[in-house]
């Protein structure tokens, strides 16, 4: 019995399966080889970045209106990524690349690609602090953000006693006239919740003639547990009609609050006329004489209950009060006393003597009677 002709090729199913499994293999190697990327990707995102060249974190200022590209580019020349054009994909992928922020950053050394793009992306910049301390004139204001190098434009004077003094904590680029419309309306908000909560009966026509009383009351006493005593002095004297006679208020008219007079108050400068010689006038100064602080502002518009009117250094940082002027005028001995000894010990030990004796001990000593 004779046979068909041999097969001598295989089946088509037969030449198809070397071929099958050369493209699975090629896929799998593919796909294999993505999971690698993949985990390569995710390890640098979330591995630890650069080291910083000094310190514990590395400052970058990124302008505003850079893009995502000029950002890599800037973090990469810092030191902060290793990879501007990885921080450009990852930023795409996450979506963040649409909301970062400019500003001064601080990162971390060391701080991975996923911390930096979160900081960009919620805007975490460097806060600096601007202290302006109790008692500063406006115009010393100004110059203390004038010497700032992190504020920017012009300062414009605010009027006397209207700013809040505080630690503000400002941005790189922050303008200096948006940093005194904050202080001025922190004082604003201030003044009138003390205001509203003040003691029955004060002599103030209104809010702004405690904001004047307070700033006296701010150069007169360092104590912040003496203001409300103080206070309580002017007051009284308000009230009687006598006057202040106040050495701030003179020193004030003789400078215009640009710093300190230099010299102890003369007695021809204490008789000379002006409207903020309390010496020769009756009640308030025109404006305050400089920007009281939440203390004494406090103090004026609840002041402890004292028939007191006069007070003189006790030589420990405080005062010494008296309702009489017999009263005062042998605190004043007292003090005159401390004061020589005080000079004398200065002068055996080589250390300059201050002129006159400052101006608590001449407070509320009439004229007649230095």
């Amino acid at each position: 019995m004779s046979r068909g002709p041999r097969r001598t090729g295989s089946s088509p199913a037969a030449r198809g399966r070397p071929l099958f499994a050369g493209v699975a293999g090629a896929l799998a190697t593919l796909a294999l080889v993505m999971v690698l990327l993949a985990g390569l990707s995710l390890w640098i995102y979330n591995g630890a970045g650069p080291r910083a060249r000094s310190g514990v974190s590395t400052t970058v200022i990124l302008r505003k209106g850079a893009g995502v590209a000029e950002i890599g580019a800037s973090l990469r020349q810092a030191g902060v990524i290793r990879s501007a054009p990885l921080f450009l994909a990852a930023a795409q992928v996450t979506g963040a690349a649409r909301h970062m922020r400019a500003g001064e950053y601080a990162f971390p050394s060391r701080a991975s690609l996923r911390d930096v793009i979160a900081r960009l992306r919620r805007g975490l910049v460097v806060h600096h602090r601007i202290t302006i301390p109790e008692g500063l004139s406006s115009r010393q204001a100004v110059d203390v953000l004038d010497r700032s190098d992190v504020l920017t434009g012009p300062a414009p004077l605010p009027p006397e006693g209207s700013l809040l003094p505080e630690t503000y904590e400002v941005v790189r680029g922050q303008s200096r006239a948006s940093l005194l419309k904050r202080m001025i309306d922190d004082r604003e908000r201030l003044l009138a919740t003390l205001w509203a909560s003040r003691q029955p009966g004060l002599p103030f026509a209104d809010a702004d003639q405690a904001v004047i009383l307070a700033s006296i009351v701010e150069k007169e006493t360092a104590l912040a547990a003496e203001r409300p005593h103080v206070a309580s002095v002017y007051i009284n004297r308000l009230r009687q009609g006598v006057k202040l006679e106040a050495d701030p208020t003179v020193i004030y008219g003789l400078t215009s609050g640009a710093g300190p007079l230099g010299h102890g108050l003369r007695v021809s400068e204490l008789a000379a006329p002006g409207p903020y010689n309390t010496y020769l006038n009756a009640g308030l100064p025109p404006t305050p004489i400089d920007n009281p602080g939440r203390a004494s502002l406090a103090a004026v518009l609840d002041p402890s209950s004292s028939a007191d009117l006069y007070f003189v250094a006790d030589g420990g940082g405080g005062h010494v009060f008296a309702r009489s002027l017999a009263e005062h005028e042998k605190n004043v001995a007292r003090w005159r006393v401390f004061e020589h000894a005080q000079a004398e010990h200065q002068a055996l030990a080589g250390a300059p003597i201050p002129p006159g004796g400052g101006s608590a001990a001449r407070s509320f000593t009439p004229l007649e009677h230095r």
